[in-house]
């Protein structure tokens, strides 16, 4: 299982899917909290550091899984706005073929 280097307080637990390797799974707000007080970071750059260069490494299958915390309203409602924008780009490309 592969971990993330320097967020051992931020680990939460595992991931398991059928047939997939195990997946170490970490607490966005804890990573962010944990830049900003070992690195003096602000939130704003800890934020950006954390998007870029932890979430936005691809080290295989086995990279980590980073989860925020929201509830199940939160999740659906963005999940339809998601799909929202995407109908709507995908029939803005439609109409101009």
């Amino acid at each position: 299982m592969l971990t993330a280097d320097g967020f051992d307080k931020a680990f939460i637990g595992t991931a398991t899917r059928c047939g997939q390797p195990t997946l170490a799974v970490y607490s966005v707000d804890k990573c962010i909290k944990i830049l900003m007080k070992r690195d003096g970071m602000t939130s704003e750059e800890a934020l950006e550091y954390f998007y870029y260069n932890v979430v936005g490494g691809w080290h295989g299958e086995t990279t980590p899984l980073f989860v925020e915390s929201i509830s199940f309203t939160e999740a659906c409602e963005s999940y339809w706005e998601e799909e929202n924008e995407r109908t709507k780009s995908e029939k803005n490309l439609d109409s101009s073929s």
